[in-house]
Formats: C-alpha cells, structure tokens, sequence
C-alpha cells in the first residue's frame, strides 16, 4: 500500500548549536512546529510503534537508529497505551509504503493524526554519534532550511528533564481493573507510565491487576488485600516524583511482595536511602547486555531510561539494606536491586518488551513464585 505524503524542507537544532537539516513529512506536521523536547536515541530494529506509544518516552523526542521506518504500517493490537507520547520523530528515511497482514494503515498518517512531528531525510547516524559523545540534550524541529527566532526562543524556554515529574502527567487519573476477576491472584499496579504488555502478561498468568493513580496512599492500596504490588515503568526525574518513596516504604512495612521495573525500580532504591544520577546518553534498544551478579549469566534485554540508580556491581550508594543482583556490562551502571530481607526488588530493564528479548521473563516468575503461584 502507498502513501501520499506532502514534504517541506525542516530542521533540528541542538542546544550545543549543532543543526542537521531534513524535512518535514506530511502536511499536517508543519502546524506542530517548533516542537521542543529532549533529544534521545533508540537503537530497536523494530518495534516502532511501541516505541511511540511507550508512556516512558513522554517529553522526549526519539532518533531511530534503524535506517527505514514504517515499512510494516500501524496496527490495533502493538499500542503500548492509548496514543503516541513520544514529542516528535526523527528518521533516516519515512517508507512511503507498507505491507503486514496486521496493518491498519501507515506511521505517517497515523502520527500526524496524533499531532506528532516528523523529520526525515537526516543523517541519524551522525546525530547519534553526536549524542554519545556529547550526551543528550534537548533540541527543537522545525521547518525551514535554518532556525528562526521563534524556534530558537521555543527551544531556550523548553525545561530539562533533570527535575521534572513527568509521572504524574502519565498517570491514570481514576482506579481501574484488568483481566479476569476470578484470577488466581490480585496486583495492585502504581501507574507511573504502565505500558499494556505488562498488564496483557499478568493477564495471561492468571491475575487480575487494579491500576491506581500514581500518588495512590498506600492506606488505600492495603484495603484493596492484593496479594503483591506492582511499581511501573515511567518518564522523568525520578528524584522529581517525591511523593512515592514513602508511599512504597508504608507498602513494604506491610510484608506484600513488591516487585518494579524501570522507573519502579528506581523509586525503590529511592525508598531506601539510595540517589539516582542523570546518564550521558541513558539505554534505550533492544540489545542492552545485563550480567546476574550472582550466576554470572548473561541477559540480553530491552531497555529505555535515562537516569540510573547510584553504586556498583558490590553496593547501592547509601542503601545498606539492598543488594545489587543485575549490572550492565557496558557501563557498569546497576541494572537489578533486592532487599536483604523483605520480598521486595526491581530490574532497571524491561522484561515484558514486546517485540524484544525475552530473556528477562522469568523475573515475572519470580514475583508470581512469592505469589504462591507461577507464570505459564
């Protein structure tokens, strides 16, 4: 199938001053601009719509490292919320055509619809070289041959994400349920950016999950008896979302298993005394290595997130009371915690990425294993 696209000459402009030229596809996304965010880099092969739609990349726009984009379309079933988050898109190149059994229609269309900017024809090997030796930073598209005062002054005024609780903005704003009612067990999740794949897992391994909002007391998680809590994935600083750490600490005196992934696992290391620091160019792909301290087994995994929890492969950084199971074997940076003595940890990567390795799912197992029960 074939798309008809309209294209304008366009522009991003990085807050060092570097500027890589493109142009703007569809005619619909010369209306969006200048469109301001965090520049960020992923290196998935596929999986594109995930991406977009993955609540972690909110505030954030992404580079693809894969050279075409869109090829197999758009479909119902691969969303990992309700709509696109991401702030813009840059690619090498936009294909003009699709083709999947699954497909509904085409990722141009598809993100103009959803007010998200595109800028194609760029060098994004360039641009991602550039970012891993300069780190992230934030940027502005815009259209045009060269940037003009409105997008310069757009891209002066756009924050950092060093301070920013992009959680809350993410978060479910009402108490939901999904899966069967009559499931084994009961989740109860804090959405701080929950992507669907997560909920569709639990679903499948006979649980039923209440979604609640993010500042969700832990007084009123304990009434609803679940029989382990949920700590999601999510965007921002993870410092910025002050609320949580002594939500989760209330939540853990009560002895349910715990288990976060992401910024969940973060906000744990938080909770016990730990720091997390904002990385030079974070991880974001499908390909991330990840050492098991304690076996030595290597795990590929899927990954997205920009700061990290402080210490090494030996010790969080001021949590005594937790011990680092998973580090990175790129840079070293922690990868898995778990309390010495509760039923608690997290993993910094994501072991339900769908598409992705699959290598992290019996992390899933071990949360439903203190569950009395087990993944199938």
């Amino acid at each position: 199938m074939t798309e008809t696209r309209i294209i304008e000459s366009g522009f991003l402009l990085l807050e060092d001053g570097t500027l890589f030229r493109g142009r703007i596809a569809g005619a619909a996304n010369s209306s969006l601009l200048p469109a301001v965010a965090e520049i960020v880099f992923t290196t998935n092969m596929t999986g594109y719509q995930e991406v977009f739609t993955d609540p972690s990349y909110r505030g954030q726009i992404v580079v693809m490292t894969a050279p075409q984009i869109g090829n197999y379309g758009i479909n119902a079933e691969d969303p990992e919320s309700s709509a696109p988050q991401v702030a813009g898109v840059v690619v090498r190149e936009l294909s003009q055509t699709y083709s999947n059994w699954r497909a509904t229609g085409g990722l141009g269309p598809w993100l103009a619809a959803a007010q998200v900017p595109v800028l194609t024809e760029v060098d994004t090997r360039r641009l991602t070289r550039h970012l891993r030796s300069v780190g992230v930073m934030r940027g502005v598209i815009g259209a045009g041959q060269d940037p003009d005062e409105a997008s310069r002054a757009a891209l002066e005024a756009c924050p950092s994400m060093v301070g920013l609780d992009l959680a809350s903005r993410v978060s479910t704003r009402e108490r939901y349920t999904w899966g069967d009612p009559r499931a084994r067990h009961h989740i109860v999740a804090y959405d701080y950016g929950i992507k669907r794949n997560i909920l569709r897992l639990f679903d499948e391994n006979d649980c039923r999950v209440t979604v609640v909002p993010a500042d969700t007391p832990a007084e009123a998680v304990l009434t609803e008896e679940p029989d382990g809590i949920f700590l999601s994935n999510g965007p921002g600083d993870p410092e910025a979302v002050a609320y949580a750490p002594g939500i989760i600490h209330a939540l853990t005196s009560a002895g349910i298993p715990i288990f976060g992934i992401c910024l969940g696992h973060q906000l744990l290391g938080l909770t016990f005394g730990g720091s997390t620091a904002k990385m030079p160019y974070g991880h974001r792909g499908g390909n991330h290595p990840v050492k098991e301290v304690e076996t030595g087994k290597v795990l590929i995994t899927s990954q997205n997130h920009g700061f990290a929890v402080e210490g090494d492969e030996r010790t969080v950084k001021g949590a005594g009371e937790l011990e680092v199971t998973h580090v990175n074997l790129n840079d070293g940076t922690i990868e898995g915690l778990r309390h010495r003595e509760l039923p608690v940890f997290g993993v910094q990567y994501h072991p339900e990425a769908a598409p992705g390795p699959h290598d992290a799912r019996p992390l899933f197992q071990e949360f439903l294993s203190a569950l009395g029960g087990s993944l199938t």
